[in-house]
């Protein structure tokens, strides 16, 4: 070619890649292995830069552990299940599932042009029966270890999706689909026991070194480990049957403050005095309109009932203490009833206030005696304090002193019990929709809820369902819920329930080490493939899916299904940055936005317009939103510069872990300098200087850019790698070595760019003679020789500003250096002919030229 045209390149090496089989991966006993994995998208038809940037790190990644002599698994697939597409269907009158094979036929007809070193022969869709009817034999198997269990259950009912969601689906108090307000209601659901694991999921985060501290600290927080106190009140005025109210709490150093004890309007004792008190079934009836996630009770108005009846005080008996049903109670945290403090509680206090509640310090901070609060006055338990109404009077101590007191006096005179809980509770995984994986489990009026037999699985979704009516098409289905039970062979009914999609995307990691497997994995696989070695994915992430995740790690351990080790999935994990976008807008008659895509705006150095002259108004560069309209299509992208234009772009523009904002500026600019590799490595392919002086020179800078890139790689700073490719561009472009040397270090420059800009960097190879593929040639050393500078390298500045670089012996004279430094060509065209005024060298640091 004449020139660089990615368009040809780029085709001719997938082909090339495909047809040698060089990203399949292969159980190899003789090598060991590197497992990359990026979390898979959903198939919302479209990719974008975010996934262009998420995929290409797992692929440097990859390549790169593949030249260093690993066998390599790369895997991709399609999280394929949820709401989205039963919306689509409802929308448009089409068929979730043909919305969904349809999408992944156009995201992945999207990537393949990307170049990715995936290993596309282990693809699946978790919608595939052949996928769900595994993970049917997972909830099968795990139901007789004892960690599914079914039970009624206040939930999160989303009203518009009509579907049950998991707390952490609750986003500021509704659907994180929907954006409906969330409600309570009680349901009999299907729940996996995470909250056994709650001690080890905790304990085990300390031995995840290679995650990122703020998820660790996420995922500990949400755990929730806490010590405190258990202990019954007794009660006055209560239905038979109540005459205890048992209490959990983390503060019982301020037992002495307490002005109320309130339930939640779950509590037995609520739901007993709401069959006969019309005023209180009022009551829990508007609680109930509220999500029971932790974040919507903190944000809703904290709100309260007086039911009449007393509880004595355990410390003095003669003190009652009235009992409130308040809204802001969870039952399936600690008891369901708590006793307030409303001087140390914010909560409390709030709602004290509201009610005209005693507010009683019980510990001022140390130093001072101001016991007049305008809000509740809440330390961390490690401060020190002044208790003045303390369980065993006034001292000085922290929190956390103070509560291990109050438990022992309690266990002393025998009232309470001190305990450790947990905050995660079970994960509820019921979901009232059609487009999920059925639970297989059928119910018998005889035998009672019974696993459906191994045998039958996949349990598979019907087609023929219709979507006219809210609610679950499978419950409306003529026949597909009829069966006979597995047990008795009596008429049965199938649960038409389907799996939370959180469960699809919790074990896929593992089945790809065996994706076509009669069983949900083979042991010989996923020994040799687990763990992941290096996870990467948002960092929104955190909490949902990384949680499942560990959890079904560790039951698919206890179930036969993982090995030991794998106990934990993700041996590394990186949180990638966002890649971000202006917004471009102008405004309608009434002042409301129109947004325009990035293609539609012409941008000058006056502004930015519209074709017809209108002129754009230009908002920060934020996260790329289809609403906003600031998306960038990798197809436009890759059609117009090349898809190693696109990876190149989002590997070095930031760290890896930050933002980085896409300009069509950058991007011509990346088109350039690859157009310029190219040119650099054909000129040097014809290159027939002789050996000189130079070459030991060049051997060094290609012996620096093989450690520095080397080192970017594997600290994914990779944009470090980028610049050190720059870098060694720079150098070699300038340098007066030998052809043969020259050709050396463009081969050596070829196999360091085949992880970011793989095709670029085959074309170069092949140019330079190189053998084979370089995406099998090995990873090139650094000579250790060659890396021991005799030179030093001196930035020149001209007037302050750096303008040029010269290498040259350690030990050098500062006066020789001088004339190096004027002699150089850069610096030469820069004085343009005007007399130096001043030179100082700082021997090992820089060149300062005054003129």
């Amino acid at each position: 070619m004449s020139r660089y045209e990615p368009g040809l390149i780029e085709a001719k090496w997938q082909e090339a890649w495909d047809k040698a089989g060089v990203f399949t991966a292969t159980r190899d006993a003789a090598r060991p292995k590197y497992y990359v994995l990026e979390m898979f998208p959903y198939p919302s038809g479209r990719i974008h830069m975010g996934h262009v940037r998420n995929y290409t790190m797992g692929d440097v990644v990859a390549r790169y552990k593949s030249s260093c002599g690993y066998s390599v698994l790369h895997p991709m697939g399609w999280d394929a299940f949820g709401m989205p597409a039963e919306n689509a269907a409802m929308e448009r009158g089409g068929h979730p599932k043909d919305w969904t094979y349809g999408n992944i036929a156009d995201m992945r007809g999207q990537m393949k042009p990307l170049g990715l070193s995936i290993d596309w022969s282990r693809e699946f869709a978790t919608c595939d029966p052949e996928y769900y009817g595994q993970q049917q034999a997972m909830f099968i198997d795990m139901m007789e270890r004892g960690l599914v269990y079914r039970k009624a259950a206040v939930v999160n009912w989303d009203p518009v999706d009509m579907t049950v969601l998991a707390n952490e689906q609750v986003i500021d108090g509704k659907g994180w689909r929907s954006g409906a307000a969330v409600e309570r209601r009680e349901l009999t659901q299907w729940f996996f026991k995470i909250s056994d694991m709650a001690g080890d999921l905790l304990d085990a985060l300390d031995g995840l070194k290679d995650w990122p501290e703020k998820v660790r600290l996420m995922q500990a927080n949400w755990i929730g480990k806490s010590r405190g106190l258990q202990f019954s009140f007794d009660t006055v005025g209560a239905p038979a049957g109540f005459d205890r109210l048992e209490v959990y709490t983390t503060r019982p150093d301020t037992l002495m403050g307490a002005s109320f004890a309130g339930i939640s309007p779950d509590h037995p004792l609520a739901k007993a005095l709401e069959a006969t008190n019309p005023a209180i079934a009022a009551f829990v009836a508007e609680c109930r309109r509220v999500g029971t996630s932790e974040e919507a009770l903190q944000t809703a108005e904290k709100l309260g009932l007086d039911t009449g009846i007393r509880v004595r005080h355990p410390l003095d008996p003669a003190w009652e203490l009235p009992v409130y049903i308040a809204n802001f109670i969870l039952m399936d945290y600690g008891t369901g009833a708590i006793f307030g403090c409303p001087a140390h509680d914010q909560r409390d206090f709030e709602f004290a206030t509201k009610y005209h509640l005693p507010i009683t310090p019980v510990f001022v901070a140390e130093g001072t005696d101001e016991t007049t609060l305008t809000e509740a006055f809440t330390p961390m338990k490690s401060e020190r304090v002044r208790y003045i109404r303390g369980v065993n009077g006034s001292t000085l101590m922290t929190g956390d002193e103070g509560v291990a007191e109050a438990i022992a006096l309690a266990e002393q005179r025998g009232f309470g019990q001190g305990v450790t809980k947990f905050r995660l509770r079970d994960w509820g995984v019921s979901r009232q929709r059609y487009w999920g994986c059925p639970i297989p489990v059928v119910h018998c009026a005889t035998c009672g809820v019974v696993p459906e037999k191994k045998e039958n699985l996949p349990v598979e979704l019907p087609y023929d369902v219709s979507f006219d009516k809210p609610g679950n098409p499978l419950d409306r289905h003529p026949t597909w819920a009829k069966t006979t039970c597995p047990k008795c062979g009596a008429a049965a009914r199938r649960e038409t329930d389907t799996m939370d999609t959180f469960v699809d995307s919790s074990w896929y990691y593992a089945r790809f080490t065996a994706p076509r497997a009669n069983t949900p994995t083979v042991a010989e696989d996923a020994d040799y493939w687990m763990n992941v070695d290096q996870y990467i994915g948002g960092i929104e992430h955190a909490i949902l899916h990384l949680l499942y995740s560990r959890f079904f790690a560790r039951a698919m351990n206890e179930t036969g299904h993982l090995p030991a080790k794998a106990r934990e999935p993700f041996n590394a994990l990186f949180t990638q940055g966002m890649v971000t976008h202006e917004i471009y807008l102008t405004r309608d008659g009434n002042g409301r936005p129109v947004y325009h895509l990035p293609e539609d705006v012409i941008r000058s150095e006056t502004g930015a317009t519209l074709a017809d002259g209108t002129a754009v108004e230009v908002i920060p560069s934020a996260k790329m939103s289809k609403s906003k309209k600031n998306v960038v299509d990798p197809m436009n992208i890759i059609r117009d510069f090349g898809a190693d234009t696109a990876r190149w772009f989002v590997m070095s523009d930031s760290p890896p872990e930050r933002d980085v904002e896409w300009t069509s500026a950058g991007a011509e600019a990346t088109a350039k300098h690859l157009g310029r590799v190219w040119r650099l490595a054909d000129e040097i392919s014809r290159d027939e200087t002789p050996a000189g002086d130079e070459d030991i020179a060049l051997a060094r800078a290609a012996a620096r850019a093989i450690q520095d890139v080397t080192q970017g790689i594997e600290g994914f700073a990779f944009n470090k790698s980028v610049a050190a490719l720059y870098a060694f561009t720079n150098t070699l472009s300038k340098s007066k070595a030998g052809g043969g040397a020259k050709r050396d270090a463009m081969r050596t420059m070829a196999q360091l760019m085949s992880p970011m800009v793989p095709h670029l960097a085959e074309e170069v190879w092949v140019m330079l003679g190189g053998e084979g593929l370089v995406a099998r040639a090995p990873w090139p050393k650094a000579d250790p020789a060659l890396l021991v500078e005799d030179n030093v390298t001196l930035p020149i500045q001209i007037n302050g500003k750096r303008r040029a670089e010269i290498s040259v012996p350690k030990t050098m004279p500062a006066a020789e250096v001088e004339k190096i430094a004027l002699a150089d060509e850069d610096v030469v065209r820069f004085l343009a002919g005007q007399p130096v005024k001043k030179i100082i060298v700082v021997p090992g640091r820089i060149i300062n030229v005054v003129v």
